[in-house]
C-alpha cells in the first residue's frame, strides 16, 4: 500500500519536469513533500491494519481525520491541483512551527511541552527518522508517560521487519517498563512478544515477560485481570503435555488474589477444569474474597474520584502500609505516581519506606532515579539519592582539574551566584544566601575533591568582603579548612586576621590563636600572638564600656521623660478634677455605678435605702424636681427647657425596674457583662440566645438612675446544667462585642474567685504571638501557623469592645512542634507587620498584699489603714498632738506580741486610743 502510493506520488514530479527551470525545482520540492505526507499515512494506515481494531486510532495518532487527509492526498495524486494549495499552506506552518520549537528546545532542552508538541508535528508530517530522534532526546531528560510510549511503540512495531528491529522493539519496550508502572504497556508487552514464539528462545521470551508483569502489576485489582487472562488464553494455545498443569497453576494463583470479577474467574474454573476444584484452592479463593471487600472502598473511591486523586491514594497507602504486604504497598505507590509524578512528598515517601523496610539495592536506586528525574527541583531527592548510593556502596566518580564534570559543576555554582545577585538582592535589596553557604560548599569541594586551596582562599576572601569578617564563626570555619587541606601559615594568618576584625565574640578567636601557638609556633610567634590578643580585648572592653555608658544615658533620659510625663498627666488631671462640679444627682448616679454586682446582698445601708426606693411616691417626685433643676440646668446643655428636662428624668425613674438577687440561686444563675449600652430590651434579645442552653427563668439587666442600660444582667434557668452549659458561650459576639459570661458568685463571700480561664503559668506547646496586624484573621493565622505542627486551639485577644490588639495565642499539640514554630516563626512578616514569637510565659502579677500579713522591715505587723465611711478625707490632718501620734507608727505591744487589731467600725475608724492619765506621764517622762 505504501509503494502505491510512493508510485503515484511520483506523477506530479514527472509532469512538472515538462517547465521552466526554476518552475520544476519548486514543483519538485512540493512533489517531495506530497510524497512524504501520503507515505506518513499509508504507514499508519498499515499500522492500524497490522494491530488490529484493538488499538484506539486516536491515541495512536491516526484519527479519523487522518483518515480523511490520507484519502484527500491519496486523491490529489489523480489530481494535483485540487488540493495542492492546502498541503502547501499546512505543511509551510507545520515547518515553520517546528523550526521554531526545534529554536526553543536549544534555548531550554527543559521546555516539557515543546518536546511534546515537536514529536506530534514531526510525526504528523511523517519525518520518521527526526520524530525517533525527538523521542529519544526526550526520554534521556523525562520519564514519558504511558501515552506517549504506547505511541512510540506502535510506530516502531508498525516499521519492524526483521529480528534486529524486533531486538530494538524489545529494548524500547524494557525502557518504558522502567519509567512508571503501567498495566496497558505490559499487556503490549506480552502480546508483541507471542509474535516471535517462532524465533529461538521465543517460548521462553514470552514466559518471561508474563511472568514479569505478573509480578509487577498482577496484583492491580482493577486492571490485572487481563494480564493474568491474556497469560492463561497463550498457555492454553500452545500444544503440549504439560499445558494443562501450567493452566492449573495459573488459575490457583489468580484465584489466591484479590482481583475484581474473581467470581466469574472461578466459575470459568470449575467449567475448564475435569476434576473437582480442590479444597486449598476454595480455601484460598474465599479468603481473597475477604480480602476483597476490605480493599473496595478504597477502589470505589478512586473509581468515583477525579484526577489526580492524591488524597485518595494517601489513604489508600495508609491502609497498605497498616496491612505491611510489601508487594502490596510498592504497587499503591506506583499507581500513584502514574498520576502524581510531580509531587515530590509522595516520592520521599516512597523512597524512605525502600530505604528502611526494602532495603533491595536495585529497587532503592531505580526509585530514586525515578524521583529525580521527575522533580529534579527538590534538593531533599537528590540528597537522599546520594545518600542511597553511598549506603549501597556505588562507586565514587573520581573528580579531577580537568575533567569535564569539574567544568560543569563550577559553572553552576556561578550561575547560581549570579543568580542570588541579579534576582533576588538587586529586586528585594537583601542577600538570598547572607552566610554564603554556597560559596562556602564550593570553597570545601575545590580544597578537598581538587586539592586547589587556592581557588578555596579565593572564595573564602570572597565571603568575608561581603559583610562576614565580623563573625567568629565564619573566620573559625575557614581556619578549619585550612588546618585540614592548607599549611600552618596560612592558619596564623588567617586568625591574626580574625582578631583584629571579629566583632561578635573575639575573646573566642583569640583563645584559638593562643592555641595554636602555643602548640605549634615558636617562642616568638607566642610572644606576638599574646600582645596582639591583649591589645584587641583592651579595646574591646574599652568599646564595650563606652557602650553600655551611652545605652544607660539613653535609658536614663527615657525614665526622665516618662516621669516628665507622668507628672503632667497627674497635674492635667488634678487640674480637671478642680474645674469638675458634680450635682447631687450625677453624684448619686456615680455612687451606684462604682457598686460590684457581686456585692447586692452585703451592700451598705444607705445605698441599699436608694435602691429600694428609687420609684419615688407622686409628691416626692415634685420635691425631687425642685433640687434637681439648677443641677440639671448646670449639668446638661441641652436645646430643650428645664422643665422637659425634669419630666423626663422623673418618668425614667418611675418606669426603672426594681433588680433584687437572691444569692441562693447563684448555682443555675449566670453573670453576663460586656454587652453594648445601646441595646434595647436587653432580656428580650438575649432570651432566645440563653434559650439554647435550657429553660431560662429569668434575664434580669441593670440600669442606672437614669434608666439607662449599664451593659451586664443575670440570667437564671431551671436547671444547674444549663447554666454550666451557658458558660460555654463565653466571649459569643453580640452586636459587634465579645459577651462576658461567668459564674454568679460573691466576690464580698469569695474575694479570691477569677473569672479569667486561660493558664498564667509556662505553657511550653503554647506560643504567645505579638505585633500582628489588626487586619490579620483567625484563619490567616491558622493557616501561616498549622504548617509547622497540628493547632489544637488558636485565640486572638480582643479588647472589651471586640476590637483586635494584635496578639494571639497558638496552642499546638506537643512541645517539640511549638519549638519548631518558634524557629521559623519568628520575625516574620505578616502583611508588612514583623511579628515576635516566643513560648507563652506570662509575667507574674504583682498580688497585693493582705492587710493582716503586712509588716514592717525589721518590725512587727502593721495595722491597717481604714478611712471613713466616705473614704479618705480631702485632707489628712490630725487633731492630735504630735507626741501622741509617734508611737503610731508600730503596734501596741502585748505582752506576748502584737495586740490584736481591734475591729474598727466605718464611723471611728480615725478615733485615736483611749489613755490614762498614767500613759501621759509615761510619755512625758520618756521624752
Amino acid at each position: 500500500m505504501a509503494t502505491a502510493a510512493a508510485t503515484s506520488a511520483s506523477e506530479p514530479e514527472a509532469e512538472s519536469k515538462a517547465g521552466p527551470k526554476a518552475d520544476g525545482e519548486e514543483d519538485e520540492v512540493k512533489a517531495a513533500r506530497t510524497r512524504r505526507k501520503v507515505l506518513s499515512r499509508a504507514v499508519a494506515a498499515a499500522t492500524y491494519k497490522t494491530v488490529g481494531p484493538g488499538w484506539d486510532q486516536q491515541e495512536e495518532g491516526v484519527s479519523e481525520s487522518d483518515g480523511d487527509e490520507y484519502a484527500m492526498a491519496s486523491s490529489a495524486e489523480s489530481s494535483p491541483g485540487e488540493y495542492e494549495w492546502e498541503y502547501d499552506e499546512e505543511e509551510e506552518k507545520n515547518q515553520l512551527e517546528i523550526e521554531r520549537l526545534e529554536e526553543q528546545l536549544s534555548i531550554n532542552v527543559y521546555d516539557y511541552n515543546c518536546h511534546v508538541d515537536l514529536i506530534r508535528l514531526l510525526r504528523l508530517e511523517g519525518e520518521l527518522t527526526k520524530v525517533r530522534m525527538a523521542r529519544q532526546k526526550m526520554s534521556e531528560i523525562f520519564p514519558l508517560t504511558e501515552e506517549l510510549w504506547l505511541e512510540w511503540l506502535h510506530d516502531e512495531i508498525s516499521m519492524a521487519q526483521d529480528g534486529l528491529d524486533r531486538e530494538h522493539v524489545y529494548d524500547l519496550f524494557e525502557k518504558a517498563v522502567k519509567d512508571y508502572i503501567c498495566p496497558n504497556i505490559w499487556l503490549e508487552y506480552g502480546q508483541y512478544s507471542v509474535g516471535g514464539i517462532g524465533q529461538k528462545g521465543g517460548l521462553e521470551k514470552v514466559r518471561s515477560v508474563f511472568e514479569r508483569a505478573l509480578s509487577s502489576v498482577g496484583l492491580h485489582m482493577t486492571k490485572g485481570l487481563a494480564l493474568w487472562e491474556a497469560y492463561r488464553e497463550f498457555e492454553s494455545a500452545i500444544v503440549e503435555a504439560a499445558r494443562l498443569e501450567k493452566v492449573h497453576s495459573l488459575f490457583r494463583r489468580q484465584l489466591a488474589i484479590p482481583l475484581y470479577d474473581m467470581e466469574a474467574t472461578f466459575a470459568e474454573y470449575e467449567e475448564w477444569s475435569e476434576d473437582p476444584v480442590p479444597e486449598s484452592v476454595i480455601q484460598n479463593y474465599n479468603k481473597a474474597l475477604q480480602q476483597l471487600e476490605k480493599y473496595k472502598p478504597y477502589e470505589e473511591a478512586l473509581l468515583q474520584a477525579e484526577a489526580p486523586r492524591l488524597s485518595e491514594y494517601q489513604a489508600y497507602i495508609d491502609f497498605e502500609m497498616k496491612i505491611g504486604d510489601p508487594a502490596r504497598i510498592q504497587l499503591i505507590f506506583e499507581r500513584a505516581l502514574v498520576e502524581n509524578c510531580l509531587v515530590p512528598d509522595l516520592w520521599i515517601r516512597y523512597s524512605q519506606y525502600l530505604d528502611r523496610q526494602l532495603k533491595v539495592k536495585d529497587l532503592v536506586l531505580s526509585v530514586h532515579n525515578r524521583a529525580v528525574r521527575n522533580c529534579p527541583w527538590t534538593v531533599a531527592l537528590w540528597s537522599r539519592y546520594l545518600l542511597a548510593m553511598e549506603r549501597h556502596g556505588v562507586d565514587h566518580q573520581v573528580i579531577s582539574d580537568s575533567s569535564k564534570e569539574l567544568e560543569e559543576l563550577r559553572a553552576a555554582f556561578t550561575r547560581a551566584l549570579e543568580y542570588l545577585k541579579q534576582e533576588v538582592e538587586e529586586r528585594f535589596n537583601e542577600s538570598g544566601d547572607p552566610s554564603c553557604v554556597i560559596m562556602q560548599n564550593w570553597a570545601r569541594i575545590e580544597a578537598r575533591l581538587c586539592n586547589n586551596m587556592q581557588k578555596a582562599r579565593e572564595l573564602w576572601d570572597s565571603i568575608m568582603t561581603r559583610g562576614n569578617a565580623k563573625y567568629a564563626n565564619m573566620w573559625l570555619e575557614y581556619y578549619n579548612l585550612e588546618r585540614a587541606h592548607g599549611d600552618t601559615q596560612h592558619c596564623r594568618k588567617a586568625l591574626h586576621r580574625a582578631v583584629q576584625c571579629t566583632s561578635d565574640y573575639p575573646e573566642h578567636v583569640c583563645e584559638v590563636l593562643l592555641t595554636m601557638e602555643r602548640t605549634e609556633g615558636s617562642l616568638e610567634d607566642w610572644d606576638t600572638a599574646v600582645q596582639k590578643t591583649e591589645t584587641r580585648l583592651a579595646r574591646v572592653n574599652e568599646q564595650r564600656m563606652k557602650a553600655a555608658e551611652k545605652e544607660a544615658a539613653l535609658v536614663q533620659q527615657e525614665e526622665e521623660k516618662a516621669e516628665q510625663r507622668k507628672r503632667a498627666r497627674a497635674e492635667k488631671k488634678a487640674l480637671k478634677k478642680k474645674k469638675k462640679t458634680r450635682g447631687p444627682e450625677k453624684r448619686g448616679a456615680d455612687e451606684d455605678d462604682e457598686k460590684e454586682w457581686g456585692d447586692d446582698e452585703e451592700e451598705q445601708p444607705s445605698k441599699r435605702r436608694r435602691v429600694e426606693n428609687s420609684i419615688p411616691e407622686a409628691g416626692e417626685t415634685q420635691n425631687v424636681e425642685v433640687a434637681a433643676g439648677p443641677a440639671g440646668k448646670c449639668a446638661t446643655v441641652d436645646v430643650e427647657p428645664p422643665s422637659k428636662q425634669k419630666e423626663k428624668a422623673a418618668s425614667l425613674k418611675r418606669d426603672m425596674p426594681k433588680v433584687l438577687h437572691d444569692s441562693s440561686k447563684d448555682s443555675i444563675t449566670v453573670f453576663v457583662s460586656n454587652l453594648p449600652y445601646s441595646m434595647q430590651e436587653p432580656d428580650v434579645k438575649l432570651r432566645p440566645l440563653f434559650e439554647a442552653c435550657g429553660e431560662v427563668v429569668q434575664i434580669r439587666p441593670i440600669f442606672s438612675n437614669r434608666g439607662d442600660f449599664r451593659g451586664y444582667c443575670y440570667v437564671e434557668f431551671k436547671e444547674e446544667k444549663s447554666a454550666l452549659q451557658a458558660l460555654e458561650m463565653d466571649r459569643k459576639s453580640v452586636e459587634g462585642r465579645p459577651m462576658f459570661v461567668s459564674p454568679c458568685v460573691d466576690k464580698s463571700k469569695n474575694p479570691d474567685f477569677k473569672v479569667f480561664r486561660y493558664s498564667t503559668s509556662l505553657e511550653k506547646h503554647k506560643l504567645f504571638i505579638s505585633g500582628l496586624p489588626f487586619s490579620c484573621t483567625k484563619e490567616e493565622l491558622e493557616e501561616i501557623c498549622k504548617a509547622h505542627g497540628t493547632v489544637k486551639d488558636l485565640r486572638l485577644v480582643t479588647n472589651r469592645a471586640g476590637k483586635p490588639k494584635g496578639l494571639a495565642y497558638v496552642e499546638y499539640e506537643n512541645e517539640s512542634q511549638a519549638s519548631q514554630a518558634v524557629m521559623k516563626m519568628d520575625g516574620m512578616t505578616i502583611k508588612e507587620n514583623v511579628i515576635k514569637v516566643a513560648i507563652s510565659n506570662p509575667p507574674q502579677r504583682k498580688v497585693p498584699e493582705k492587710p493582716e500579713t503586712r509588716k514592717a522591715p525589721g518590725g512587727p505587723m502593721l495595722l491597717p489603714q481604714t478611712y471613713g465611711a466616705r473614704g479618705k478625707g480631702r485632707t489628712q490632718l490630725s487633731l492630735l498632738p504630735r507626741a501622741l501620734q509617734r508611737p503610731s507608727a508600730a503596734a501596741p505591744q502585748a505582752e506576748n506580741g502584737p495586740a490584736a487589731a481591734p475591729a474598727v467600725a466605718a464611723s471611728a475608724a480615725t478615733e485615736a486610743p483611749k489613755m490614762s492619765n498614767a500613759d501621759f506621764a509615761k510619755l512625758f517622762l520618756r521624752k
